[in-house]
């Protein structure tokens, strides 16, 4: 049998590390690490000779104290350094929190995002809560956002079901978008009863004209099942890794498969999936075990498909 002394001392350790542990989960990880993530590999039925270094910025989530001017600065300059031929943007840039000192204001993050540089170009998609947080957009069931249009204003183009035919070294590709799935809220002061997606799978690929290799955004990827093998990679945020991860599971996803695509390089079916764990967070801000992250991603450089 402990002594009370004893126990006493346990307690109080237990305390400190669950104080410590709350502490970096809620100021550290957040706010001061930045990793980039790389994954290199080379698809099925990839063109011969074409290589492609893609950055991927997922789920900004702009706000203060937790994603402020100075961080977004700092992830676009991390990112330019990385020197991609594309840098893809993958929703998310407006918070969705309520646990703030202050937003944000799209005009500031626009501007911001306006500066990444990529030889190929930027791209962006929208997510859940760019839709979300535009309240005339909720009322009249359709964009553009406040998001799209300051992205629009500084020259990054929004991928809205839509698809781009690019070239690198003679070498042609396709960048395309998908319009989020979560769009519209199911609020019955909207005359809605269920959660409506601007998302039309269908309609986007039907702008591919050619075989050539294909990239789709997805912001949410709940949408993979259905993405047939003729992408290449599909490409996603949202699920911010689960924020709380540990030994390669996190507790809480907000996907409807759970873990099955919570983070990373998912392989099913000879499809690829790439789930970025993002940069803000969402609901509340806690990070732990899923650090913020810029991803790379190396296409056609070796690695098996």
């Amino acid at each position: 049998m402990i002594s009370r002394r004893q126990f006493l001392k346990f307690a109080a350790g237990g305390f400190l590390a669950s104080a410590a542990l709350s502490g970096y989960a809620l100021a550290i990880e957040p706010l001061f690490r930045l990793r980039v993530m790389t994954y290199r590999f080379t698809p099925p039925n990839w063109t011969p000779g074409l290589r492609l270094r893609i950055a991927l910025v997922a789920d900004i989530h702009a706000c203060k104290p937790w994603m402020t001017i100075g961080r977004i600065e700092e992830i676009v300059a991390t990112t330019n350094e990385l020197k991609p031929d594309l840098t893809l943007l993958l929703g998310d840039y407006t918070s969705g929190m309520r646990l703030v000192t202050g937003q944000v204001h799209s005009a500031d993050w626009g501007a911001l995002l306006g500066h990444l540089k990529a030889s190929l170009g930027v791209f962006s998609i929208l997510g859940n809560h760019d839709w979300w947080e535009d309240k005339r957009a909720q009322v009249a069931g359709r964009g553009p956002t406040f998001g799209q249009l300051a992205l629009e204003k500084v020259g990054v183009p929004v991928l809205q079901n839509d698809a781009v035919r690019l070239i690198k070294q003679d070498k042609a590709f396709w960048i395309a978008g998908l319009g989020d799935q979560l769009a519209l809220l199911p609020y019955a002061e909207y005359g809605r009863r269920r959660w409506q997606g601007m998302d039309d799978l269908e309609g986007t690929l039907a702008k591919v004209t050619d075989d050539a290799p294909l990239l789709l955004m997805a912001h949410e990827p709940d949408i993979f099942p259905k993405i047939p093998e003729r992408v290449s990679v599909t490409l996603s945020g949202h699920t911010h890794g689960g924020q709380v991860r540990l030994f390669g599971y996190s507790p809480v996803v907000p996907s409807r498969f759970r873990n099955r695509y919570a983070y990373g390089h998912v392989i099913e079916d000879n499809r690829h999936l790439i789930v970025s764990g993002g940069l803000g967070c969402s609901i509340v801000p806690v990070r732990l075990g899923s650090p913020p992250e810029i991803v790379i991603l190396e296409l056609g450089g070796g690695g098996a498909p």
